[in-house]
């Protein structure tokens, strides 16, 4: 397949009907698979829940942001890219799958990330290295800071004659929000029935596709702290991939599992990892997904999710991850 089969169109920009095709980057659909143990452990029936494997999207190490990345690569390829740089935690999964994104199509990546570069690497940052990303170090940057840095990386590169496209934080924005709403129509073919559909809220993208799909009463997202303004920032890319008004009120998020913050292990995710694992053998990550089976876990104790309502939990990926993070040797003792 020719990855750059795509019409002329304006790259960094997130038109709502954009004037080109997304890419095709994984491996679609990704399994729904039933979750009996996990769901008589939470309180629910055996039948009523079910795991939307969005980490088993196939590209180095899977993850939702390929979804995100078949629209937004799309549109820097219609601007004629031949770089992609983004920004994220130091063990961002979308910093990974856009390096990978970049190797697929013979493309260059520049990572901008927090901090400095730690003594040994490990996770994702591995992995990055391994696709051949170049990795700028921005200090002590936080989410505003980080973009700075890209753009100003973007100009440097353009006066070296390269053509480089920022892709947004998480992948986040109208266009990458065409990914989840692609998947929301995917999983309600798969599952018409669907009561719940769980979500890590993290840069917004996901869950405004999947609310663009499915209706906001459907979509319980559980924020994890990635970002302030989460919730509007849903609201943003939801409302403008939805023919009906939505109001921000409508929106169903849950913010009891941020914990000390972004990036933390929280003891409610903690136990959730382990709860998943030894009832499914199914590894969540401890950032997002985790937190989204606390935030589920949770919803069952106070009567938001009740037995009989057939829930879904989506899995966006995020193992790379697991292997980075500084809290998983406690939890394993």
């Amino acid at each position: 397949m020719d990855f750059r089969d795509t019409a002329p169109g304006q790259g960094d920009t997130d038109p709502a009907d954009p004037p080109f095709s997304p890419l095709r980057l994984g491996t679609w659909p990704t399994p729904l698979e039933p979750a009996p143990r996990l769901a008589t452990a939470l309180g629910l029936r055996a039948e009523d829940l079910w795991i939307k494997r969005d980490d088993l999207t196939g590209l180095a190490g899977g993850g939702n942001k390929i979804r995100k990345l078949e629209w937004t690569v799309a549109g820097a390829l219609a601007g004629h890219a031949d770089t992609l740089i983004t920004t994220g935690a130091a063990q961002s999964n979308h910093a990974r799958l856009t390096a990978a994104t970049a190797a697929r199509l013979g493309l260059d990546a520049v990572l901008v990330l927090p901090g400095k570069p730690p003594a040994a690497a490990s996770g994702n940052l591995l992995l990055d290295s391994l696709l051949g990303a170049r990795l700028v170090w921005a200090g002590d940057a936080d989410g505003e800071g980080l973009e700075t840095r890209a753009r100003q990386t973007a100009e440097e590169l353009r006066g070296a004659g390269a053509a480089p496209a920022v892709i947004p934080f998480g992948g986040s924005s109208v266009l990458g929000a065409r990914g989840y709403r692609d998947a929301g129509r995917e999983l309600l073919e798969q599952c018409p029935g669907v009561r719940h559909i769980v979500v890590a809220l993290g840069s917004g993208g996901t869950m405004a596709g999947l609310v663009a799909a499915a209706g906001a009463r459907r979509v319980l997202g559980v924020d994890t702290g990635a970002r302030p303004e989460a919730v509007a920032a849903v609201h943003e890319y939801a409302a403008a991939l939805t023919p009906t008004p939505l109001a921000v009120e409508e929106l169903r998020v849950r913010t009891d599992q941020i914990g000390a913050g972004y990036g933390t292990l929280t003891p409610q995710t903690a136990d959730a990892l382990s709860l998943a694992a030894r009832c499914e053998g199914v590894v969540l990550d401890p950032v997002y997904t985790g937190r989204a089976l606390a935030g589920l876990r949770a919803a069952v104790r106070d009567g938001d999710i009740r037995p009989g309502e057939t829930t879904v939990l989506m899995h966006t990926g995020g193992l790379p991850g697991f292997f980075g993070h500084s809290g998983i040797q406690a939890l394993l003792g």
